[in-house]
């Protein structure tokens, strides 16, 4: 029987990957912070073992974020609605694209560049190529 992940879970956990690849922390490195195994902060990445309200507290301060980040943004009928987000489905792409290794690569170097006009100049070249993707 396939477990079914509930998707607060799932996000919550992608939040977890999210931060610690910003913070150039290895799941290994975190893991023997907590005194779990790397296996098991795979597992909480997913969302398919559920971190408790303590072990997120941990969490939280081994990361430097509030706990509130790990829900920002999370679904729910009772969320807010998220400013800056036209719906939650290009919200969800975009958290989804910032917990890969890529997307937290990409962030780090975009912001590393000083010239609003040439930060402009690469959005313009990538919007223009996924447009000829399409």
């Amino acid at each position: 029987m396939t477990k079914i992940i509930n998707p607060v879970d799932r996000h919550v956990g992608s939040r977890v990957r999210m931060r610690r690849m910003l913070a150039g922390i290895s799941q290994e490195k975190l893991g023997e912070a907590l005194g779990l195994t790397f296996q098991q902060i795979q597992k909480y990445e997913k969302g398919s073992n559920r971190i408790s309200a303590s072990r997120l507290q941990q969490i939280s301060r081994k990361l430097e974020v509030p706990v509130s980040f790990f829900f920002d943004g999370a679904p729910g009928e009772d969320a807010p609605p998220n400013p800056g987000f036209s719906d939650s489905a290009t919200h969800s792409e975009l958290s989804d694209f910032l917990a890969t290794s890529e997307g937290v690569q990409l962030t780090k170097a975009f912001v590393r560049i000083k010239s609003g006009r040439v930060r402009r100049r690469i959005l313009d070249l990538v919007e223009a190529m996924a447009d000829e993707s399409r």
